[in-house]
């Protein structure tokens, strides 16, 4: 799969219902050099992908409409988009939460609220072999 940029930087999709969140992601990233896009639930983002093409996806669990585990599943079965990395985003840390988001093909977890350094950590982890095609 090609990974889309504009001007180099490597693109990132944020899916959370939260806008302090996504400003929150969109302000760290942005200022680390990465072109952020925000969908605010799980169908927004499955309209925006094809048209950005994320190298890495972070995705909230709990959000109206379709959450984060049917939005992950979804991504997975998309034969353009099954070997994107997500993270899942959650407020709760517990092992049930994470099971769950391993079984329907997340590649990581970050408990929100996340810090810079956590988020950069987190991209620079899943997005550098897309840095090094």
């Amino acid at each position: 799969m090609t990974i889309s940029t504009d001007n180099g930087a490597l693109k990132i999709m944020v899916i959370d219902d939260s806008s302090t969140i996504r400003r929150s992601a969109e302000i760290f990233m942005g200022q680390a050099g990465y072109q952020v896009v925000l969908a605010d639930d799980g169908f927004d983002a499955l309209a925006k992908m094809n048209d950005h093409h994320p190298a890495l996806i972070f995705c909230d669990i709990l959000m109206p409409r379709l959450d984060g585990y049917q939005t992950c599943a979804l991504i997975r079965k998309s034969a353009r988009f099954h070997s994107t990395p997500v993270v899942m985003l959650s407020s709760k840390d517990g092992l049930f939460d994470r099971a769950r988001g391993a079984m329907v093909g997340s590649n990581a977890y970050l408990t929100k609220p996340f810090t810079k350094d956590s988020l950069l950590r987190t991209v620079r982890e899943y997005t550098a072999a897309a840095v090094s095609r």
